[in-house]
């Protein structure tokens, strides 16, 4: 890496006031318990996926088609996030970033505190899977902005040469929800098996409405960004914020869509995948797999802020290279090593995945993906970008993973090939897309439009 400070790609933004302290610490906080809630959200759920789903919600199917049924459940949520983001960024764009986040953050909350309440196959038969289907559908209808929306926040809140490390904060907050979720069902496996089917998982996922109602009082609290206010203030709300972004942002919406592909895939490959693969082909003690989730989280939320302050110093696009050619050179080693059976080899290859894919790819990714776009539709081009390629990319992965386990007699070969392919498209898109990291966030221009650095 060049050891310089990244380049500039628009013109000197004009100086401005620093940001007050006082707002700079609301919105990180605020940035941080939603996507921990968000978080704790989807780890619970694909934990419960991989561990006890496929027997409480679809026990009239065989293990293998419990799990794989189970699974694509865990990618409803996925299919149902751009939805979610096509709605809401809308709004984000028009009304402000502040009030989006409260509606999502309501929605996730009541969705994942609902499906601790659903009965049983063993209760109501076929009516229990579809209830959850559609449980999942609207937690991932609610998550489908809340990332990006609060990237978006921190990153125009910040103060430049520190939007980086701030929005990064986002990532922090992810890494606190898969450690909470991680602890959570640590905990409820302790309990004798009868108790942890019939009421334990339930205690998991209504444990949400703690995260809900303390990051609601944060949130409320919260102040819109300055770049917003400058906007609302000039009256330059877009009128089609969706609209904007696929007519004059295509570029842009491209570039952090294949981006966030790779990173995506491989992130809940080892978040999600891998709890079922290390239990199933590895043969490793289920009660193992949160406590070494808990421990990746852990790295991983410190990964973030370092990655996120590594891009503030040498850029984002050189902090995010690095980053994705090691997602191309990772999967067969992670393979190899777990095949040992070794709980050391296993606790390894889950952190480098939380390092890397995880969060510290992410964490550069949440001001890198927010420069990218012009002030007028910025909301709404990261959400779509992010969420459009979280249903290939994250959304299918434990299903892709899975049937290719089951396809090829128990070979972790085509995982690995799959993970590495994923990876090199991010490293594609990262290679062909601009230095921002000294844009003016005010510009109504995207970053694509100037010579990359």
């Amino acid at each position: 890496m060049d050891s310089t400070a990244p380049t500039a790609t628009a013109a000197a933004p004009t100086d401005r006031p620093a940001p007050d302290p006082r707002t700079v610490r609301r919105a990180a906080l605020a940035g941080l318990v939603g996507t921990a809630l968000e978080q704790y959200d989807f780890v619970i759920y694909g934990t419960a996926s991989a561990l006890i789903f496929s027997e409480l919600f679809f026990a009239g199917s065989s293990p293998a088609v419990g799990i794989l049924a189970s699974f694509g459940t865990y990618a409803v949520g996925f299919a149902a996030r751009p939805l979610g983001g096509l709605f809401f960024s809308r709004y984000g764009d028009r009304l402000g970033r502040k009030w989006v986040l409260v509606a999502t953050l309501l929605l996730m909350g009541g969705s994942t505190l609902a499906i601790g309440l659903l009965p049983t196959y063993a209760q109501v038969g076929a009516f229990a899977p579809a209830l959850l289907v559609l449980c999942r559908m609207a937690q991932g209808f609610g998550a489908g902005a809340e990332q990006s929306g609060g990237a978006t926040l921190l990153t125009e809140t910040a103060r430049r040469g520190g939007r980086g490390v701030l929005a990064a904060m986002v990532m922090t907050g992810a890494a606190l929800g898969t450690a909470l979720g991680a602890a959570a069902w640590a905990l409820v496996q302790l309990l004798p098996e009868d108790d942890l089917m019939t009421w334990g998982w339930r205690v998991v996922f209504a444990s949400s409405l703690l995260v809900t109602v303390g990051a609601l009082i944060i949130r409320r609290k919260l102040n819109e960004s300055p770049v917003f206010q400058e906007l609302k203030a000039q009256q330059a709300k877009p009128a089609s914020p969706v609209g904007e972004v696929l007519r004059g942002g295509r570029r842009p919406l491209l570039l952090v869509m294949f981006m966030s592909l790779g990173v995506s895939s491989q992130s809940y490959t080892y978040q999600v995948f891998m709890a079922s693969y290390l239990i199933t082909t590895v043969g490793v003690d289920p009660a193992l797999v949160p406590q070494v989730l808990l421990i990746g989280a852990l790295c991983g939320g410190v990964a973030a802020l370092c990655t996120g302050r590594l891009s503030d110093r040498f850029g984002r696009r050189p902090v995010s290279t690095a980053i994705m050619s090691a997602l191309i050179v990772l999967p067969a080693p992670s393979f190899i090593a777990l095949s040992t059976g070794s709980t050391t080899a296993v606790i390894v290859v889950i952190v480098l995945g939380f390092v890397f894919a995880a969060h510290g790819a992410v964490g550069v990714q949440m001001s890198y993906f927010p420069e990218m776009f012009g002030a007028r539709y910025r909301y709404a081009g990261v959400t779509l970008g992010r969420e459009f390629s979280s249903v290939l990319g994250g959304g299918v992965a434990p299903l892709i993973c899975a049937g290719l386990v089951a396809a090829f007699s128990g070979s972790w070969i085509p995982v690995a090939v799959y993970m590495m392919l994923m990876g090199l498209i991010s490293l594609i898109a990262v290679r062909m897309s601009p230095e921002t990291a000294n844009r003016d966030l005010t510009d109504p221009a995207d970053a694509t439009g100037q010579v990359r650095a």
